[in-house]
């Protein structure tokens, strides 16, 4: 199994009549683009393999920003993402297009990855903590330090019942000012221990990641949350105080 990775499919499009240029997120090699040449071809073998969640043994060739794909096998079916959890998967797939450099090893993130995946797929309620678990690991993979622990100006232990301003490169300091850029201790030993055991916590742990990800995403805004803002029904007016 010399030359042998695992990796998923993040983003795929044709390239000429009968091939398809991939974006892969691989074990040992992070993101690497990569040509399937004859992927789209009516006789080859690959055309079923070669799409997003499906846990893939890939091999490739070449030295520059586009490598050769010299063979896939699928290990498993693809991971059963329909509806909201689909969309959820669209979005994880396009972070890891966004955020990471081509070709920079991720292995934990890697499986972080696989574990979000894995989460969404099982998930009997909402999507949300899965990706806000993914969120955070992938800040901190990036060397997005944050000490959700202690207060950034004291370095007193963070308090359950204390307002806390989320200062960027600095941390959290205490604070009487309620912003958006405000949370409290017990939220934010809820973002420490990436358990978020009610509305509140998600709430603010959304916040927060969509706070820190931002510098890594630039003023671009991500398509997949275009396409789950048209799958989510619209309220009707007398929800809309629900």
């Amino acid at each position: 199994m010399e030359g042998w990775q695992r990796a998923f499919v993040l983003h795929s499009r044709p390239f000429s009549e009968t091939s398809l240029l991939l974006d892969l997120f691989s074990e040992n090699e992070g993101r690497v683009r990569v040509l399937a040449k004859g992927a789209r071809s009516r006789r080859s073998q690959l055309k079923g393999a070669l799409q997003p969640f499906t846990p893939l043994l890939v091999r490739w060739s070449g030295r520059g920003e586009v490598k050769t794909l010299r063979n896939a096998e699928a290990v498993s079916l693809a991971l059963p993402l329909s509806g909201m959890t689909l969309y959820c998967g669209l979005y994880v797939n396009e972070l890891v297009s966004r955020v990471l450099q081509p070709e920079s090893p991720f292995q934990e993130l890697f499986f972080d990855y696989l574990n979000c995946l894995q989460a969404l797929a099982s998930t009997h309620g909402k999507p949300e903590p899965a990706l806000r678990r993914f969120e955070l690991a992938l800040l901190g993979h990036l060397g997005y330090g944050v000490d959700f622990r202690h207060c950034a100006g004291s370095g007193e232990p963070v308090s359950d019942d204390m307002t806390y301003s989320y200062r960027e490169e600095r941390g959290f300091i205490a604070s009487l000012v309620v912003n958006q850029r405000s949370f409290t201790g017990r939220q934010l030993h809820a973002l420490c221990e990436r358990e978020f055991p009610d509305a509140d916590t998600l709430r603010a742990a959304k916040r927060f990641t969509r706070m820190a990800l931002k510098p890594y995403l630039g003023g671009k805004p991500l398509k997949s949350q275009e396409l789950f803002r048209q799958f989510i029904p619209k309220k009707k007016p007398e929800q809309a105080d629900e």
